[in-house]
């Protein structure tokens, strides 16, 4: 264990001789629970005078109590404190301390948030709080008449986003069991711009999904892109699949419907993929205009 270090000697004590042990103060330091002499009893002979700087107060150091190895003086100097009764001195501190509240306020605007309100181009649309009475989807009742008893809807409110999605199954006359799926579901993106992200996700999405087809559609929103795929093998096997993806200002928007074939299902001649289409995109359109405020 290090030794801690020893006061500086006066200048005018002899040093020790080798050998001869170390003269002893006239009075012995007194023992204290503090590191720093304590000032309500300060050792006689012991006080000096200690040199100050000009206009800041506050500074004088503790004399260092010699032979005692745990009354050094404070490593730095106390802060001093802003003048009681105000005037330039105080007015400088707190400008200063204001200054670096604002620069930190703004800063976490600028990179926190993202963006300004002003920025957020959500064109009056809203997101229901139930998708599946807030979606038209009426052009597939004619091949699928029955109604699904519980449909599946969830929803999100939140300062940077509003969603709401739901999920339907779609039924033939005297199907037991859900022959067709349809999902809807509209974001709101309150916080960023969801242009870019939504043109490389949609527009490449041939790239990174094997065996789909993807071309834009115009007149719908400010870009869309249908995306679809059939594997269907006869009445017995594979699946067919479509979906409509809209982007209208920071709002988008996306329809899919999906079919499963197999040995199992009653349906053996669902719809086809132009069929779908055309029927995604006239509820799409229906939809979003029953989504503006």
């Amino acid at each position: 264990m290090s030794t801690p270090p020893q006061p500086p000697q006066p200048a005018d004590r002899p040093a020790p001789q080798p050998g001869q042990p170390a003269p002893q103060p006239a009075v012995p330091a007194q023992p204290t629970a503090y590191p720093y002499p304590s000032p309500q009893s300060p050792a006689p002979g012991q006080f000096h005078a200690q040199p100050t700087l000009v206009g800041q107060p506050g500074l004088l150091q503790p004399p260092p109590q010699p032979g005692h190895p745990y009354t050094q003086p404070p490593l730095y100097a106390p802060v001093p404190a802003p003048p009681a009764g105000g005037g330039a001195g105080r007015a400088v501190l707190w400008a200063a301390v204001g200054a670096v509240v604002a620069s930190a306020a703004w800063a976490a605007g600028v990179f926190l948030v993202g963006g300004t309100g002003d920025d957020v181009d959500l064109r009056g649309y809203s997101a229901p709080a139930n998708m599946c009475s807030g979606a038209d989807y009426s052009s597939f009742t004619d091949e699928y008449p029955q109604n699904d008893a519980s449909p599946t809807h969830n929803s999100l409110k939140d300062d940077a986003l509003d969603e709401s999605s739901c999920s339907v199954g779609l039924k033939k006359t005297g199907s037991s069991y859900s022959d067709a799926y349809l999902t809807m579901q509209v974001d709101l993106h309150r916080s960023t711009d969801p242009a870019p992200e939504f043109t490389a996700t949609w527009s490449n999405y041939g790239d990174s999904h094997t065996g789909y087809d993807v071309s834009p559609v115009k007149g719908i929103g400010d870009e869309a892109y249908l995306v679809s795929q059939d594997t269907t093998s006869g009445s017995t096997g594979g699946s067919r699949y479509a979906t409509l993806a809209v982007r209208d200002g920071w709002v988008t928007y996306t329809m899919s419907y999906s079919v499963y074939l197999s040995s199992y299902d009653q349906d053996k001649d669902p719809p086809g993929l132009a069929d779908v289409t055309d029927w995604l995109k006239t509820d799409t359109r229906a939809t979003l205009e029953r989504l503006k405020d």
